[in-house]
């Protein structure tokens, strides 16, 4: 029986690079798992997946390059999903996770953080509700693996902004997948509030490419299994 075919999701970006982290990820997830994958946008980049899913030629599963639930994953990826004529399954989002974690803190050690320093968790942010429980989680996570505190900034949608969390001297911790707008916004208003360190963005690291091969093993294994763990 052929495995079925492992396409990618990221919100997409006028920034090239940061597209590139999706292909990148993308590429690396296929090596892993021995299979084809193909990576898409939601918009601003192509191939969309709504061009992907319209084009698909056998059982796919989808990938968001998301890192928390909202708009894109409850309603736009289903909606592209329903325009492929074989059969379609949607993973959860990539985050919360605690390889996405793990790879935050080798982001902050790269930029100078010290470990278990308080940290500024600044996410794009979302209107969707469900999107909180995964930010909060997604702060639980980094602090058990950072050993400290982490808080919670959002750059727009829910939550309070950077002004309003970030303290000097603090070390901030983008939870962004890739450059662009977002990632742009989070490094400006958190320097501007007095942050000491500012990481990158969780970027194209192993940890991420591992993540997007464990989310496609567990669907492409069952045709809907409850849940899957984020342990």
């Amino acid at each position: 029986m052929t495995a079925p075919r492992l396409v990618t999701v990221a919100h997409g970006t006028r920034h090239a690079p940061g597209n590139e982290v999706a292909r990148q990820v993308t590429e690396r997830a296929g090596e892993l798992l021995g299979i084809s994958a193909t990576t898409s946008f939601v918009e601003l980049a192509a191939p969309l997946l709504r061009t992907v899913m319209t084009a698909s030629y056998g059982p796919t599963v989808v990938v968001p390059l998301l890192l928390s639930t909202g708009h894109h994953v409850r309603h736009d990826l289903p909606a592209m999903a329903a325009l492929s004529p074989r059969p379609v399954e949607i993973t959860p989002a990539l985050g919360p996770h605690p390889l996405l974690a793990a790879a935050q803190a080798a982001r902050l050690i790269a930029a100078g953080a010290r470990p278990g320093q308080p940290i500024v968790l600044v996410a794009a942010g979302s209107t969707d509700p469900a999107a909180d429980d995964d930010l909060a989680r997604g702060a639980e996570l980094l602090s058990r693996t950072w050993a400290g505190p982490v808080t919670v900034a959002t750059l727009s949608g829910r939550g309070r902004r950077p002004a309003e969390v970030v303290r000097r001297g603090s070390a901030v911790s983008p939870y962004l997948l890739a450059d662009g707008h977002f990632a742009t916004r989070a490094v400006a208003e958190s320097r501007a509030a007095g942050a000491g360190v500012v990481a990158d963005v969780i970027g194209a690291h192993r940890f991420v490419a591992e993540l997007v091969a464990r989310r496609y093993l567990a669907w492409a294994t069952s045709s809907r299994p409850a849940a899957v763990s984020v342990a």
